[in-house]
């Protein structure tokens, strides 16, 4: 199975430990109104630990040396795939029939044995992001740090290129651009059409110095003739020279594979970033840097739930002979569903009425204007409801064939064991008069009205005569045949406001309940309310399940609180809305939170699930495994909490120091001489003058400088993290409280694997060892002691397991947190995550083992005792510390933590056995002492009568090159560890 070989490998390197030039980024502001949520700041931290992998021995660009240079830079980065553990041959096969693609592709690359080696087009990363998850402010942070990193020297000035599939979307990223120009400082990003590229390069030195230029044209426009609007990237080809951005541009006809590497060859000596919701080729998958598909989407709590129905919307289907009654019944379906949803929506308004969004039914359909178009007769179906012409017999059978269906609790889409939930009384309340109140805006039922604007020939609203409220809205390419042919003789009244309908449709104030369409005004558009989706004819054919995912994508997004867009579970956990108000509207918004689907029959639903798992599975996609706490011997494990301190870090006892080099140090204060008047500051680096004063001041004592070899090799970077360094906040202790979550990894253990039924039966196998020797102890003496040796000679308290010729050991330790405990004898494993495989960690649990099969060994000193392993990447047990290399306030997180009591002494330890360089650990061994020591001495905390005491102790390679300072935080071997506990 294909994994996402790069994410992987590059998520073990950790973006603090990065240098000063490649960590310091603001990578959430965005503009006033938008900011990076957390998954878009990891997907630009992991694009940027590529770039460092890629560029980490670049010094600075020379004009003649870059191609070689380049090749090299191609050569070690492949090597660095294979040392991780990459053995998939992704070389291009070269086919002579296929002569357009043979020529392009060895015009610019070196051939072997009939195939281009990969090495030449490793210069990539991909982003597989859902439609919706906001790839484009990725896109745009990420042109803001290379501008950054361009300037600090660290890459290549190369020029920026971004493509993309359709006009619209060019439009949508100038609007994004507009609007991160007008926030964000020290950067200007001018968007100049790709055909200017030869006028802007002859003007590049009139331009500001914030300025930076990025080019953009359609991907489709793109290829090796030129035509009025088609350009042959060879006027372009800059000699491969482009950072290039595609933006879905793999979207596209039968040329796609050859525009696919002419997007390459322009790229050949730069560098290649593609973002899509969807992936098929293999090679996407294995350099993708940050996986964060429709599924993750929604796991993540960012997307509404999707549940795709069973309810046939077949009677549309021109070969299929239904009655009237049952096209009917199809709509009142979607209606009925709609009015529930609805109907919760209103309940909520009631506690606060900015809460969530305004429920929407979308109708996308495959005809428009032909004679019986899936569009008009969805509206006539529609038509007829709103003016009663529905009988009780239809509307009751409707609703029952619906409640069938949901009372059977149909399983969300990727969530495994979650089911759609519905309220039996509020749904079998819902009566035709519900249906008119809460879909139609009437009381009663009535005639249809039609609305048009003058001055817009692409959409027609409805209301019935007898409201004043229109609720349904057709969006279309042209409305004229309409107008002519299916609404003469109809009441039609003209509208003169400003705003259309259909960009209105996210106010507060728009009543449209339901958007009818075809497929080509939904790319593109973005809204929080669709939460019933009809397909008519839609899901049938091969070209439409591109558009399926997209459109369902666009259908998940939520909003509760406004800029709040996770579901509420997830805003609750992460306390970002108050308790009394999620226990208030928890069980009134699960409907608000799904998107339900009807499909046009079931083969069509069986497609659309099947490609909606297909990505899901696609790149390897984890099963998730739970491991088992074991309660046995267990007591009380309690873990530290923190609080925010009250002070900066400058003015804490014993205040944390800003570490530069003694040169840096020495231009520092050249610069500040140089420049007298502190405005200067406050302008540059957006400061306050109290920090200006403080700067001054504390270079004079050198009070808060500590010196290293770090250099920022920057002025600029240099004195804005020095203004940092002063508004920063620590965490101080707060309180010992038991483990609940704090400890999860073991919880989510993924193993990329398609049967993972062999691995699940050893994991149960070494977890059930307790049991079975109890079992058979019990037995002494019932059976033949012959019988009982053999027996006991098949009890296993550890188990193998094996793929991809990389072994995992399944091992049950008796005073774990939880069993069993899994490690991995190859650091390299890539088909499962959250285990031990640090060999320094893999070493300490073996030293451990060992330790206890010793007699004399001091844990049997302790009244009783526990450890467990921690996961930085899941866990929340941490030592905050000021990490002075990257300047801010970093969370450390141990590899193990144990627990063990005598009397009323119990000690909380944390263990970390990785051979950490030593600057590192000093500066972590700062923050514990900080926290947990006072006057040289550890503090005790009292806790249910016991007397609590913190210690942090670390495994070195060489215990002998520790600083005498801190050489009581090391120890060399489990009997010298536990010593320190005396």
């Amino acid at each position: 199975m294909t994994t996402i070989f790069l994410q992987n490998t590059i998520e073990d390197l950790r973006f603090e430990d990065l240098p000063p030039s490649w960590n310091s980024f603001d990578l959430e502001t965005f503009s006033k109104s938008k900011k990076l949520w957390d998954y878009q700041q990891k997907a630009v931290e992991n694009a940027i630990k590529v770039l460092w992998e890629y560029f980490e021995d670049f010094v600075d660009y020379q004009a003649g040396e870059s191609l070689g240079k380049s090749q090299e830079r191609k050569q070690r980065f492949s090597q660095w795939y294979e040392d991780n553990g990459l053995d998939e041959d992704l070389s291009i096969k070269l086919d002579k029939r296929k002569r357009n693609i043979y020529n392009l592709l060895t015009a610019y690359y070196p051939q072997e044995n009939g195939k281009i080696p990969y090495t030449h087009l490793i210069n990539r990363m991909c982003f597989w992001m859902a439609t919706g998850s906001g790839k484009s402010l990725v896109i745009l942070k990420l042109i803001q740090v290379l501008k950054a990193l361009i300037e600090r020297g660290e890459i290549p000035p190369w020029d920026i290129l971004i493509l993309t599939h359709r006009d619209d979307l060019i439009q949508q990223f100038k609007k994004l651009v507009e609007e991160f120009n007008y926030a964000t400082k020290g950067i200007y990003i001018r968007l100049k059409e790709l055909k200017e590229y030869p006028e802007v390069k002859r003007q590049q030195t009139l331009f500001r110095e914030e300025e930076i230029t990025v080019f953009y044209y359609r991907s489709d426009n793109l290829s090796d003739e030129q035509k009025e609007k088609i350009v042959d990237f060879r006027n372009y080809d800059n000699d491969g020279e482009w950072y290039i951005f595609l933006d879905e541009a793999h979207k596209g006809d039968k040329e796609e594979s050859k525009r696919q590497h002419i997007y390459s060859i322009l790229s050949r000596n730069g560098f290649l970033f593609n973002s899509s919701a969807t992936f098929i080729d293999d090679r996407d998958v294995l350099t993708c840097a940050y996986e964060f598909n429709l599924s993750s989407f929604i796991n993540a709590g960012y997307g509404k739930h999707i549940a795709i129905l069973e309810q046939e919307t077949k009677a549309f289907r021109d070969d299929e002979d239904y009655s009237g009654e049952e096209k009917q019944k199809i709509v009142l379906k979607s209606l009925i569903l709609l009015t529930y949803v609805k109907s919760f929506y209103e309940d909520i308004t009631k506690f606060q009425k900015e809460l969530y969004h305004n429920p929407l039914l979308l109708a996308l359909v495959n005809s428009v204007n032909t004679k019986d178009a899936d569009l008009k007769l969805f509206f006539r179906e529609l038509e007829r409801v709103g003016k009663g012409d529905v009988e009780q017999e239809v509307f009751n059978s409707a609703l029952e064939e619906l409640w069938e269906e949901l009372k059977q609790e149909p399983e969300f889409m990727f969530e495994d064991g979650k089911r759609v939930k519905i309220d039996e009384t509020s749904f079998k309340n819902i009566t035709k008069k519900s249906v008119l109140n809460y879909v139609y805006n009437s009381q009663a039922i009535g005639e249809i009205e039609v609305l048009v604007r003058p001055s817009n020939r692409k959409e027609l609203a409805f209301k019935l005569k007898v409201s004043d409220k229109p609720f349904a809205l057709i969006k279309i390419g042209d409305i004229s045949s309409w107008l002519k042919d299916e609404f003469a003789g109809y009441e039609v009244n003209e509208r003169f406001e400003d705003e259309s309908y259909f960009e209105s449709l996210n106010r507060e104030d728009s009543t449209i309940n339901i958007l009818l369409g075809s497929r080509s005004f939904y790319e593109g558009w973005d809204s929080n309310r669709p939460n019933v989706i009809n397909y008519i004819n839609i899901g049938i054919g091969e070209d439409a399940r591109k558009f399926i995912l997209q459109s369902v994508g666009r259908g998940v997004r939520v909003e509760p609180i406004k800029d709040k867009r996770k579901r509420l579970p997830s805003l609750y956990n992460a306390k970002e809305i108050s308790e009394d108000l999620f226990n208030r509207i928890k069980d009134r918004v699960p409907p608000l939170e799904t998107l339900f689907i009807f499909g046009t029959n079931r083969n069509a639903l069986k497609n659309v699930i099947k490609d909606l798992q297909d990505e899901r599975k696609r790149g390897g996609e984890a099963q998730q495994l739970s491991l088992f706490i074991n309660y046995k011997g267990q007591n009380h494990l309690l873990v530290p909490t923190y609080k925010q301190a009250e002070q900066p870090i400058f003015k804490g006892r014993e205040g944390a120091k800003f570490e530069l080099s003694k040169i840096d140090f020495e231009i520092l204060n050249k610069f500040i001489e140089f420049i007298p008047d502190d405005r200067v500051f406050l302008m540059r680096y957006d400061t306050e003058p109290v920090k200006t004063r403080l700067l001054r001041d504390r270079l004079s004592n050198q009070g808060n400088f500590r010196f290293s070899e770090r250099s920022f090799k920057n002025i600029d970077l240099l004195a804005q993290r020095i203004f940092e360094y002063f508004a920063l906040t620590a965490e101080e202790f707060k309180e010992l409280k038991e483990v609940k979550e704090e400890i999860r990894h073991f919880k989510n253990i993924k193993v990329y694997l398609k049967d993972i039924n062999e691995f699940q039966k050893k994991i149960d196998k070494v977890k059930d060892y307790p049991n079975q020797v109890k079992e058979l102890q019990e037995q002494y003496g019932e059976i033949p002691q012959e019988e009982y040796t053999e027996r006991a000679k098949t009890l296993r308290d550890e188990e193998d397991f094996e793929s991809d010729h990389k072994k995992i050991k399944i091992k049950y330790i008796a005073n774990h947190y939880y069993i069993p405990l899994i490690l991995s004898l190859d650091e390299k494993v890539d088909y499962i995550k959250h285990i031990i495989k640090t060999p320094s960690e893999v070493r300490f649990v073996n030293d451990l083992e060992d330790y206890l099969t010793k007699a004399d060994n001091n844990f049997k000193e302790f009244d009783w005792w526990t450890f467990s392993k921690l996961d930085e990447s899941l866990d929340e047990v941490y030592i905050p510390y000021y990490n002075s290399k990257v300047n801010k306030i970093c969370n450390f997180y141990p590899d193990f933590i144990f627990w063990l009591t005598k009397g009323n002494a119990y000690f909380i330890v944390f263990v970390d056995p990785k051979g950490t360089e030593y600057t590192s650990a000093y500066r972590k061994i700062d923050g514990y002492k900080k926290l947990f020591e006072e006057n040289g001495k550890e503090r005790v905390f009292n806790h249910n009568g016991f007397k609590v005491r913190i210690k942090l102790l670390l495994r070195p390679e060489d215990i002998s090159e520790a600083s005498a300072e801190y050489r009581q935080y090391w120890f060399d071997d489990i009997g010298k560890m536990l010593e320190e506990l005396r």
